[in-house]
């Protein structure tokens, strides 16, 4: 399937050049985690998402919604290919708020964009931490973004891309360079979209990056506007529907007003 450029390129306010040049990868990377929200809305609704490129477009592009990392660096994939980018997608385990001597699921997708002889990657699947810019796959080398310095460091036979929080780096996730095609992304996709033990079967989140360097989030039923650390607004989030609310106004997401999520939405008493 060849992707609806046009209507992408619209969805995520980007009218800039679409040669493959490292310009443009930056451009998308911020455009796209500032328009389409990483969510998993629809796996509380218990509709698992479907990962073939139709699907994708129509659920983030045509119908405006959001989605986890398989749908949005799924998408990504699929556009920077067409847009004659080397992409390739890679696996990894998420290691957010994760002790070390835990071994998560590889159940995370990202893109590496191969680009006059260097190795890139893009990664607009991490909620509250997606990539605002294309950062060299390159080791022990600070990057800045637009939003928090970036790293890629070597700790025995895997990389940690890990994020800087104020004075310390925080791992993100871990890899190893293998190759994640489909068939294993609609296997994690699976496990992740419907096993009781998955985080997005457990709780509720939004994520939106802005270009204006800031950052919200919904985490169950906690509103979180930030910019770096600086927390420029907290709040409980005190019903269903101020969740819808909040949803609308902060991520552009829009449901019928007696749309109730399944676990943790039933926070609120009946």
């Amino acid at each position: 399937m060849v992707p609806d450029l046009d209507a992408y390129f619209a969805r995520i306010g980007y009218t800039g050049p679409r040669t493959p040049v490292l310009e443009t990868l930056h451009a998308i990377a911020a455009h796209q985690a500032a328009a389409i929200p990483f969510e998993n809305l629809d796996v509380l609704l218990n509709r698992p998402p479907k990962l073939d490129p139709a699907s994708l477009e129509q659920q983030l592009v045509h119908a405006r919604r959001g989605g986890y990392c398989f749908q949005q660096n799924g998408l990504l994939l699929h556009v920077l290919g067409a847009l004659g980018f080397n992409v390739t997608p890679l696996s990894a385990r998420v290691r957010l708020q994760r002790a070390r001597d835990f071994i998560p699921p590889r159940t995370h997708l990202f893109v590496k964009v191969d680009l006059d002889g260097a190795p890139w990657v893009v990664d607009c699947g991490v909620g509250s931490f997606s990539l605002t810019a294309a950062i060299r796959l390159e080791e022990n080398t600070e990057q800045a973004t637009p939003h928090e310095p970036r790293r890629f460091v070597r700790e025995g036979g895997v990389l940690m891309h890990q994020v800087r929080v104020v004075n310390d780096w925080v791992d993100v996730c871990e890899f190893t360079g293998e190759e994640m095609p489909l068939i294993d992304r609609e296997l994690a996709n699976w496990w992740t979209s419907t096993n009781p033990e998955s985080n997005f079967r457990q709780r509720l989140t939004a994520a939106r990056a802005g270009l204006d360097g800031t950052r919200r989030s919904v985490l169950n039923r906690e509103f979180t506007h930030r910019r770096g650390a600086e927390i420029l607004e907290q709040r409980v989030i005190a019903t269903p529907e101020e969740l819808l609310t909040v949803l609308a106004q902060h991520f552009d997401l829009h449901f019928s007003a007696d749309t109730r999520f399944g676990p943790p939405g039933s926070l609120w008493p009946a």
